[in-house]
């Protein structure tokens, strides 16, 4: 379980190609450990994807200005993206080479305003059960104190790439 600090991230996309040659779980831990590009998105709302192991995928981030929403906390959307992507990772972790998901749906709760003085906070998907075509997971957003801020589910598909 890698922090990132040894390597620097770089961001963009993995070919196709690429991915299939990969299981999910070491697609995943090359996000880790800076050997794979992160997604644009964790460039643009800074977060970091910081551990990976089979069917758990953690992701960091720490709240700035950049977040707010105009009533000056941190905007939902950003909560949801880093749910969206540790259960998302966290199902994509548990896969085969040339297999591939995509989330379905999913759903939040919003439990505790999110600011910049909240700090660092952690998200953490989990797996709850994955079948040859559907794999669901949960996730939590909690801070430095662990006080759950944020839950959620996701269904995702499984797809042969």
């Amino acid at each position: 379980m890698g922090d990132g600090s040894a390597m620097t991230k770089t961001y963009g996309t993995v070919s196709a190609d690429r991915q299939q040659e990969m299981s999910g779980l070491e697609f995943v831990q090359g996000l880790v450990d800076g050997t794979l590009p992160l997604n644009t998105i964790a460039q643009t709302l800074r977060y970091d994807v910081s551990e990976a192991e089979n069917g758990r995928v953690v992701v960091t981030a720490e709240p700035s200005a950049i977040h707010l929403n105009p009533a000056g906390t941190v905007h939902g959307g950003f909560a949801a993206t880093l749910l969206d992507s540790c259960m998302g990772l966290a199902v994509q972790s548990t896969l085969e080479k040339g297999a591939g998901q995509t989330t379905l749906e999913f759903k939040i709760s919003l439990l505790r305003p999110i600011t910049p003085e909240t700090g660092a906070i952690k998200a953490e998907g989990i797996v709850l059960n994955r079948g040859r075509r559907v794999g669901t997971a949960e996730g939590r957003i909690t801070d430095s104190k662990g006080r759950l801020l944020a839950h959620g589910t996701t269904t995702c598909l499984i797809f042969q790439s």
